[in-house]
């Protein structure tokens, strides 16, 4: 999985030209796994292997849920394998209508597991998770296909109480990337050093 995410450039590596986040902040490291959608082999290998996570991990699931936007079509190919229904979970209330914040129909109790495309954070990932638990879902756990392996994150999931599996992640990306001479190994300590606190690398390139 790191390989095909480094292939298809759904993640760039670039500790020497770092990328600007949305935030402002300066990072080694960019993530648009939007990006498979337009490769089928690898959105065909990203579905089976996901599909292969959640009969694993989360036997007994009923419903796919998305987390808007980058979950959205991951769920639906993952609910569409397993044969399953889908919904997925707003950002924020819609502003019209019936101001759904989550989409389809999910029967009262209905176990569920959460589609997530990317797990920085996690912060957006446990509002969704809470909208679920608002509306009477049991929900079982997340799925992601990658993670930065932020601590921030795994304590929050922690927290939660939120089970959290992910095809892949940052310790396996970067082993990858050295592998494939996407990177030199001169360059672990930099996004090492970035993972324990980006803040502060961010602002070191100031």
């Amino acid at each position: 999985m790191a390989q095909m995410l480094l292939q298809i450039k759904a993640i760039r590596l670039q500790p020497e030209a770092p990328f600007t986040w949305a935030s402002g902040m300066q990072s080694p490291i960019y993530c648009d796994n939007r990006v498979i959608l337009s490769h089928v082999e690898s959105r065909d290998l990203l579905r089976d292997h996901m599909t292969a996570l959640i009969k694993e991990a989360f036997d007994g699931v009923e419903v796919i849920a998305g987390v808007a936007t980058g979950g959205i079509a991951l769920a639906a190919l993952v609910a569409q394998a397993l044969d399953l229904p889908m919904i997925y979970i707003r950002s924020k209330a819609k502003g019209h209508g019936r101001q759904n914040l989550i989409e389809g129909h999910m029967g009262q109790g209905a176990k569920v597991v959460v589609i997530e495309d990317l797990v920085s954070t996690g912060m957006s990932s446990l509002l969704a998770v809470d909208a679920l638990v608002e509306a009477d879902a049991q929900v079982m756990g997340m799925a992601s296909i990658f993670t930065y392996g932020f601590a921030q994150s795994a304590q929050a999931m922690k927290a939660a109480n939120v089970n959290l599996h992910c095809l892949c992640d940052y310790d396996h990306l970067l082993e990858s990337a050295v592998e494939g001479s996407a990177i030199h190994a001169d360059d672990l300590d930099a996004l090492a050093a970035w993972r324990h606190d980006p803040q502060a690398w961010s602002d070191c390139q100031g």
